[in-house]
């Protein structure tokens, strides 16, 4: 077989690898977090965090409302849902008082987020404190929810 025809073999070959692995690969496209009232989420997670709004359109009480990092405003989105059901009542309410984040967030830096964050009006229960591998601080998202913003530690 003639070298060009090996090349190509394996450029279609590899393509075709790649093709499977996308069309394989599972994403996290969304994923939501129940607020006690959207407008105040809709100003606390772009003002505060400084998410920008993905979408936002409303079908009679009905209202889809999510975020996006600004780094990647195509990627993972974050539904700010409102908690109208008895039971995401319940389930907000119950890992609040047990101290548990709702969403976790990541940063490069979380002293500088912090001292960002802080300075726009962030309410944080936990300050920038080091745990194993990470850096974490912890705020109060004032819909309903706690909020980890996580600094992964370089080896």
């Amino acid at each position: 077989m003639p070298e060009h025809d090996v090349s190509a073999a394996v450029r279609i070959g590899i393509r075709s690898w790649i093709t499977a692995a996308k069309e394989n690969d599972m994403k996290i496209k969304l994923t939501s977090v129940y607020v006690n009232d959207q407008d105040q989420a809709l100003r606390f997670y772009a003002e505060v965090l400084g998410f920008v709004k993905k979408a936002d359109f409303s079908q009679g009480p009905f209202r889809w409302l999510t975020m996006a990092s600004p780094e990647d405003p195509d990627g993972t989105e974050l539904q700010l849902a409102l908690n109208d059901n008895p039971a995401a009542k319940a389930y907000q309410q119950a890992i609040f008082q047990q101290g548990q984040p709702a969403a976790m967030f990541f940063t490069d830096d979380v002293q500088a987020d912090y001292e960002r964050m802080k300075a726009r009006g962030a309410e944080f229960t936990k300050p920038p404190t080091d745990v194993t591998a990470s850096k974490i601080a912890m705020l109060n998202d004032t819909c309903g929810n706690l909020i980890q913003v996580t600094q992964l530690m370089r080896w």
